[in-house]
């Protein structure tokens, strides 16, 4: 067992019944680049995933397709698994629900809420959507060519059957009085105002069941009742998460991991994971996750991608496209998360030019280029520094520790937006020191310069690994920094460049992005 602490964090799961959307992939990512920093900074890592695969909407789409609703969950699985290989995004565990190991935990948790007398038997009546997997009030619908719509615009059913209900009226007051206990429970703040003032309103108890289909996890049959009864989306997906720790049926070495130190999910399925979720584990007595992390919906020029507007992106079309850090770079640096945001062609060219080429890749070409001609291809010989030199490197020793101060926030952006200040600022410092002009007259001044350079490069390609990790590697390689040196443990002054060490010849980190019709 690791000595390290523990750090476990999830994506939301996809519903099984589509491929991946541009939101499944910033989220992926941004996940991704949490996980990554926890590991470069000591923790010992669980990044979880899933998929959810049951329900009746997934029964219905396989009908439609001519697939078992099995074999429709494991084309999106496929398809899931591959989008995470090609953003570099790759989860320790992703548990789906259809697996045995998930059916059992969620029969626990079921068992342990009855158990509680959070679980009750009565009949449900109302208007459903298939595709929300939502109920929702008459008030709430709209009626066109005499058919009821929900808010989201998608038909509703009437709809009434038995069904098992969980008490969630009952945990309003213990809901209230965690948020209260723990400002960050759901962040940012106004997502938590949001729930805060939902649950004061009042809760309704939650059905958990159903008996109209039967693709779902079967419940236990109880002298109550003679239909059979599957399991409701919510208890079912929502308990993937721990799932992947086995901390409710004690099987597995991951225990230690729960609670979640963070569930990272869209904005739009807040009030399932800020109110359901912790309702089931209190019933269930098992600890709370740490905090909710919202982030925001993306647009494409300022329009919701859908398609019938013709506006849905394949993901890995953007990445092939674009490249894979230079995508990841722009969704983490370009959208404040938490908020909404818009991505275009042009804005994703300017941010790969103007900060990736142009800023870190030319000061690396042009610095370690000199390196090569000038000091034998090793690292040069540093003399005494100047206050210029030493004001640039304490900048990329401090950039490190606010971007620290920005991941434990949730908020990318601001790491970035620090990192890349110094990249700027050693920019101004290399071309105000020119140290092509000191190569006659001064060149051990020159030497030092350019150690210098290297040293604030070496400091500021380490906290860039988790968001553009091949290419924050490749950097880490031309400055000859090893595999083992590259963790925030190494970056500071006790762990700088070696005088004279040997260094692989230079070559480009980031290429300028140059439109096609420009390459013709």
């Amino acid at each position: 067992m690791s000595e390290h602490p523990t750090y476990m964090i999830s994506t939301a799961i996809p519903y099984a019944n589509g491929a991946p959307h541009i939101g499944h992939a910033y989220e992926r990512i941004a996940t991704d680049a949490f996980a990554r920093f926890k590991r470069l900074d000591g923790y010992d890592v669980l990044f979880v995933t899933g998929m959810d695969e049951h329900g009746q909407k997934m029964q219905r789409t396989a009908e439609k397709e001519g697939l078992t609703p099995q074999g429709l969950a494991d084309r999106t699985a496929a398809q899931f698994a591959r989008m995470g290989e090609a953003l570099n995004a790759r989860a320790d565990d992703i548990v789906r629900t259809t697996q045995e190991r998930h059916k059992e935990t969620v029969l626990e948790i079921w068992r342990r809420m009855e158990a509680n007398g959070d679980i009750y038997l009565s009949k449900y009546s109302g208007w459903y959507s298939v595709r929300d997997e939502a109920y929702y009030d008459e008030s709430e619908l709209t009626e066109r060519e005499g058919k009821k719509f929900a808010p989201t615009g998608t038909p509703v059913e009437w709809v009434e059957e038995e069904s098992w209900f969980f008490r969630l009226s009952a945990y309003a007051g213990k809901l209230l009085a965690h948020y209260e206990a723990n400002p960050d429970f759901i962040t940012p703040e106004h997502y938590r105002n949001e729930i805060v003032a939902f649950v004061k309103r009042g809760l309704s108890d939650l059905s958990v069941s159903r008996t109209t289909f039967d693709w779902g996890i079967p419940i236990p049959p109880s002298p109550q009742t003679t239909a059979n009864h599957v399991m409701y989306v919510w208890v079912d997906a929502l308990t993937n998460y721990i799932t992947a720790t086995g901390w409710l049926t004690g099987k597995g070495e991951r225990a230690r991991f729960w609670p979640a130190d963070a569930h990272v999910i869209g904005k739009d399925i807040t009030r399932f994971h800020a109110i359901y979720w912790p309702s089931f584990l209190l019933s269930a007595g098992a600890p709370l996750p740490k905090q909710i992390v919202v982030h925001g919906f993306l647009f494409s020029r300022g329009e919701k991608m859908s398609k019938s507007l013709g506006n849905v992106v394949d993901p890995l079309e953007l990445a092939e496209r674009y490249g894979v850090d230079q995508l990841r770079y722009f969704f983490l640096r370009e959208i404040p998360f938490g908020q909404d945001g818009n991505y275009s062609h042009e804005a994703i060219v300017n941010r790969i030019n103007a900060d990736l080429a142009n800023d870190l890749g030319n000061l690396a070409q042009r610095s370690l280029s000199m390196i090569g001609k000038n000091c034998a291809g090793a690292v040069p010989k540093k003399g005494e520094l100047t206050d210029a030199d030493r004001d640039i490197l304490a900048q990329a020793a401090i950039a490190l520790d606010k971007a620290r101060t920005a991941m434990n926030d949730y908020a990318p952006h601001h790491a970035l937006a620090e990192i890349f200040r110094v990249v700027a600022e050693a920019n101004r410092y290399f071309a105000g020191e020119e140290p092509w002009s000191k190569k006659k007259t001064d060149p051990a001044r020159m030497e030092t310069i350019l150690y210098v350079t290297a040293e604030t490069l070496r400091r500021l390609a380490i906290p860039l690994q988790p968001f553009i990790p091949d290419a924050a590697g490749k950097l880490l390689d031309l400055l000859g920094v090893g595999p083992d040196e590259r963790d925030f443990a190494h970056a500071d002054e006790g762990n700088a460049l070696q005088e004279g060490a040997p260094l692989p010849p230079p070559a480009p980190v980031f290429p300028r992005f140059v439109e096609e019709e420009a390459q013709a």
